[in-house]
């Protein structure tokens, strides 16, 4: 395995319950969807009528709901521009989202040592669980996933506690003894209106500085730290 964030780099802090399940964020914790992104967003503004931003700005809105995105790039919140705006972006990310997508080098080992330790996996993103899907199994990744929720599958999108408490049930875990990656403060914030441990990795946008607040259970540089993380938590008890 590459070397460790968490021998090298990791900050952990607090305690719980032993982890018996992970769940993950998507974009920015897995996978860089950043190329895609930029061309579906930029695409939508066009076509509805708004000016493109720069990749840059559209970067810190990876892992947002697409209403909360389009609002945060260009001050949008009428629902019928939000409606049209989505549907060109849908429309173009089924065309060239899971090609511009990117699951980082390290993920795939990581993934099968933590199923391997015995730990059942699951998603819970604001991208559509059918676009992850098509990613994982290009990737021959997605049978180590025992649960996916995506955009589609609660109305309710992070910083709600939704798709977290789904994925929970599907897992047949409860909160205390899960934990949840993600890079995104959003992630934490949902982490935390679940009553989920959260731990972060810093390969989205935001910096350590974003987390300091939030208190997580670890900042990890990449998901390379996260069995170790895991093992010291094990450790602990």
């Amino acid at each position: 395995m590459p070397a460790g964030a968490f021998r090298d780099r990791a900050t952990r802090r607090g305690s719980m319950d032993e982890v018996s399940a992970v769940l993950f964020d998507f974009d920015f914790t897995l996978a860089d969807s950043s190329a895609g992104a930029v061309e579906c967003i930029n695409y939508a503004l066009r076509r509805t009528g708004l000016p493109e931003v720069e990749p840059a700005r559209i970067h810190e809105t990876i892992g947002l709901s697409i209403a909360a995105a389009l609002e945060q790039l260009s001050g949008v919140s009428d629902p019928q521009i939000i409606s049209t705006y989505a549907r060109h972006f849908v429309e173009r990310a089924d065309q060239v989202m899971a090609d511009g997508t990117r699951i980082y080098a390290y993920v795939p080992e990581v993934l099968r040592e933590l199923r391997a330790r015995g730990y059942p996996l699951a998603i819970v993103s604001t991208k559509f669980r059918y676009r992850i899907q098509s990613i994982l199994r290009r990737e021959r990744l997605e049978e180590l996933f025992r649960a996916i929720v995506g955009g589609e599958d609660t109305p309710r999108h992070k910083p709600d506690p939704a798709g977290l408490l789904l994925a929970i049930e599907a897992l047949d875990a409860t909160a205390a003894a899960s934990v949840y990656v993600g890079d995104h403060p959003v992630d934490a914030q949902a982490a935390a209106a679940a009553g989920v441990p959260f731990i972060a990795t810093l390969t989205g946008t935001s910096g350590r500085e974003m987390f300091e607040d939030i208190a997580p259970l670890a900042v990890v540089a990449n998901l390379s730290g996260l069995p170790g993380v895991l093992a010291a938590t094990r450790a602990s008890r």
